[in-house]
């Protein structure tokens, strides 16, 4: 029974942090001048720091509802998607 609280626990956050990821939400309206490197990182920091002229200069996405608890997911998701960010980073810094 304990197992399957802590489980459901689990899940439940989970799902409340994807809902709201800053990661998925950064990387998928991306657009050429925005930062894509760690962006759901920094979209949280952002918005706990309270920086509102970086999220709406830089970033086309509203914050997370919840930046404290997205940022350890965003960092890993951040970290997963790293591969595929660098590259594009790197494409844009060269040829535009």
């Amino acid at each position: 029974m304990k197992i399957l609280l802590r489980n459901l626990i689990i899940a439940a956050g989970m799902l409340v942090c994807l809902s709201s990821c800053g990661t998925l939400r950064t990387v998928s309206a991306a657009s050429i001048e925005s930062p894509k490197i760690y962006s759901g990182t920094r979209i949280d920091y952002y918005a706990i720091v309270g920086d509102t002229e970086h999220l709406e200069e830089k970033f086309n996405v509203r914050p997370p509802a919840y930046p404290f608890l997205d940022l350890p997911f965003s960092f890993a998701l951040d970290t997963v998607v790293l591969p595929l960010t660098y590259p594009v980073s790197l494409y844009e810094a060269v040829f535009h």
